[in-house]
Formats: structure tokens, C-alpha cells, sequence
């Protein structure tokens, strides 16, 4: 197959007709060997991660079809650790966007001085640029405007469908009593009809989840949800 781009936790690669292939990586996010979905950086190697996060993703992919909510999934090969997935035009040169229930992470370092570490949020929806040389910067609504990133209309489809996804994510894991504090999306247009869609993946690797105030990891939260 043809690589298109080799990313930090996954390579793609040219599939047949407008789709791409996602090949998951063990490598995951973080610094000085810990994890962190926030990190820019891959910051350790864990075996089996990378099946682990397209068993997640699948799972809630899944999950968004049912609700018709707009995503590049296509389909998924558990052994193989592909996924087929619809190609994306990106914002620039990629955009992540935060949904954040819970005060943690790089939020609490920059407000710190004004909320206590794991204070309660309602769905604050946080953009950042792709951009590891500027440290993934926060940009906003007017700004991603004013440099021709997405429409104002796009960013209204972009923030609605972050807190709708994200509570989806947030109800299923509150069924099997865990609690998310925070979640990383990314969103592109369809390379076809041009539609704001969810795209890359929704798994461990990207949220940071408790249960009964415990932090629970990628591979942890894959067994619990999934069991």
C-alpha cells in the first residue's frame, strides 16, 4: 500500500477509491514515559495498545452510526489493526478539540488560578491548532475565521457536534459507573460532499476517564468498557 503520512500513533495509507487506510501503532502520547492524552510528543511504547484503541474506536464509531451523527468509519479489521475510513479534507493543517467536564490537564494549567484542580466544567469545548512546534496553541471561533481555517457556520456544526459526541462517549461510559473528565476529537470535511465529520479515532488514548476518583488507563478502560 502507498503511506500517505506516518503520524505518532498511526500510518496512513492510499485504500481503494476515495478511502484511506488507518494503520494503529502501539505508541502512545505523553512525557517521560507517562501517559498523556494532551502530549504532542509519543511519550512511551505499549504492546497491544494499538488493537486496544481500534476495539474502543469501532465500539463508539458504532455508536455515532446509530445516531447518525457524521464520521469517516467505514470499517474495521480487529487482527489486522486497520481501519478503512472515508478521506478528510483537513482545517489547515489539522485542528483537535477538547470537551472538558472536569477541570485537569493543560486547562488546570492555565486557569489554575482560577479553579481547583478537578472542578466541575458543563461541556467546555476548547480548540487547538495541530502544531507541535507552537505547542498545539488555543485558537477561537474569530480567529479560525479570519485565517481561513473553517467558517463561522462550520465552527457552530464543529462545537455542536463535539458536545454531542462527547456526551454520547460520557453516557455509555456512565453506564458501566466511570466518569469522563476530558475527550480529544478531531474533525475534517468529507473529501466527497464536504460535511464536518468526526474523523481519526475515539478511544482510550484520547480521554482521560475515573473511576470513583482513580484514574483508569487506555488498556483498562478498553476491558472495562467492552467487557
Amino acid at each position: 500500500m502507498e503511506l500517505i503520512y506516518k503520524g505518532k500513533t498511526k500510518d496512513v495509507y492510499k485504500a481503494d477509491g476515495n478511502n484511506v487506510l488507518l494503520k494503529f501503532k502501539d505508541d502512545v502520547t505523553g512525557e517521560d514515559g507517562v501517559f498523556d492524552p494532551g502530549a504532542n510528543t509519543v511519550g512511551l511504547t505499549i504492546e497491544g495498545a494499538g488493537q486496544s484503541g481500534l476495539r474502543m474506536t469501532k465500539f463508539f464509531f458504532e455508536k455515532m452510526a446509530e445516531k447518525e451523527i457524521p464520521t469517516h468509519y467505514v470499517a474495521a479489521d480487529i487482527d489486522a489493526v486497520t481501519m478503512t475510513v472515508k478521506s478528510a479534507q483537513m482545517f489547515g493543517k489539522g485542528l483537535e478539540v477538547i470537551c472538558r467536564y472536569r477541570a485537569v490537564g493543560s486547562f488546570l494549567r492555565r486557569y489554575g488560578a482560577y479553579c481547583e484542580d478537578g472542578q466541575a466544567l458543563n461541556a467546555f469545548v476548547e480548540v487547538t491548532l495541530k502544531d507541535d512546534d507552537r505547542n498545539d496553541p488555543p485558537i477561537t471561533q474569530d480567529a479560525l475565521a479570519q485565517l481561513g481555517l473553517l467558517t463561522a457556520e462550520e465552527y457552530v456544526t464543529l462545537e455542536a457536534l463535539t458536545k454531542q459526541i462527547s456526551g454520547v462517549v460520557k453516557d455509555e461510559l456512565a453506564a458501566k459507573g466511570l466518569e469522563l473528565y476530558d475527550i480529544k476529537l478531531e474533525f475534517g470535511r468529507d473529501g466527497v460532499t464536504g460535511e464536518v465529520m468526526l474523523i481519526d479515532e475515539i478511544s482510550g488514548g484520547n480521554m482521560r476517564v475515573y473511576q470513583d476518583g482513580v484514574y483508569i488507563t487506555p488498556m483498562d478502560l478498553e476491558k472495562l468498557v467492552l467487557a
